[in-house]
């Protein structure tokens, strides 16, 4: 719920979604009407209505492929031996920000696919910041 809310502050145009990221209902939704309900109810709580006002698809697996083809420069945000300093990246018009999991970050496969890879640096004692606050890190420099 947070990062649609923050994708909605920021104006982002599309979100994708993937793996087991929950997920708000979906027109033609798979999921058992109980499932589905209780995650959009859940995302609702913290988006306060802005999973209705930021387009979204769902998809098992992401492709990058697509996207790049598309004309997007896809970008990670990861920390990575080969990782640049978000603070020193300058934006592209079309970019595709690709976020990972909590604990185990983004496959190495996904990152191969990757034109760039993004860190936040990190001044204390923690790894790293949790995915819905490094987007609207990210996010805010990206957009500056």
């Amino acid at each position: 719920g947070s990062i649609f809310r923050t994708c909605e502050g920021f104006g982002v145009n599309r979100l994708l979604l993937t793996g087991y990221t929950p997920y708000p209902l979906l027109k033609n939704d798979s999921r058992l009407p109980h499932i589905s309900e209780k995650l959009t109810a859940q995302i609702h709580k913290t988006a306060l209505g802005a999973e209705t006002m930021v387009p979204f698809e769902y998809h098992e697996e992401p492709n990058l492929v697509a996207i790049a083809r598309d004309g997007y420069e896809i970008v990670a945000l990861e920390q990575a031996p080969t990782s640049i300093n978000l603070r020193d990246y300058p934006a592209p018009q079309k970019l595709a920000l690709l976020l990972g999991e909590e604990v185990h970050g983004i496959p190495n496969e996904l990152l191969k696919q990757c034109t760039t890879i993004l860190e936040i640096p990190m001044v204390g004692t923690k790894e790293s910041f949790n995915v819905s606050v490094a987007t609207g890190i990210a996010l805010y420099a990206l957009s500056a």
